[in-house]
């Protein structure tokens, strides 16, 4: 069973205080959802190590914005710092992404790839795809799409191909407008 996930991150008690909002995109350059989530305030900061560099990803004032391209099986959060700099991608590679009531959701698939302003990018969490398969969490099926997926959007990073992270400045100021 793939756990499904929401992009207002309901029921993160990190968050003390937030702000969302979400709209569809239909344009030359992109294709479907938007949400961009204001960290107002928080119990306290989310730090990351990355080798030897820590990141801190969450804390208040940051903005996560969330992209679900139609068709894709994957969504891109970009983390931008209180100053509006971006601070990572996270690609979150799932089964299925939709909307529903509670808005903009996708099926996790396990497998992430953070990609670090530098240009540097991890694939993470492949013990957490193998002990879903190897507990039934999910078949074989979804085992390979993962690692296909992953492996398609590496690949683009790596042939500096992919375009998705280029957008993502005047998404958010496109969605920043909407909070207001």
């Amino acid at each position: 069973m793939v756990i499904r996930k929401y992009g207002e991150r309901p029921g993160w008690s990190r968050i003390l205080k937030r702000r969302y909002t979400f709209v569809e995109i239909s344009s030359e350059q992109f294709t479907g959802g938007a949400s961009l989530l204001h960290l107002v305030e928080t119990a306290n900061p989310l730090w990351v190590s990355y080798d030897a560099k820590k990141v801190c990803i969450a804390d208040q004032g940051y903005m996560w914005l969330q992209l679900y391209p139609s068709g894709e099986n994957y969504t891109v959060t970009t983390m931008f710092d209180h100053t509006g700099m971006v601070v990572q991608w996270y690609i979150d590679i799932c089964h299925e992404q939709g909307i529903d009531v509670k808005g903009p959701w996708w099926d996790d698939l396990y497998l992430d790839i953070i990609v670090l302003p530098s240009g540097d990018y991890f694939l993470v969490d492949e013990e957490e795809l193998e002990e879903a398969l190897l507990t039934g969490q999910i078949n074989h099926e979804k085992y390979e799409l993962a690692k296909a997926v992953a492996k398609e959007v590496m690949n683009d990073l790596k042939e500096n191909n992919m375009n998705i992270l280029n957008m993502v400045i005047d998404y958010k100021n496109d969605l920043v407008e909407l909070l207001k």
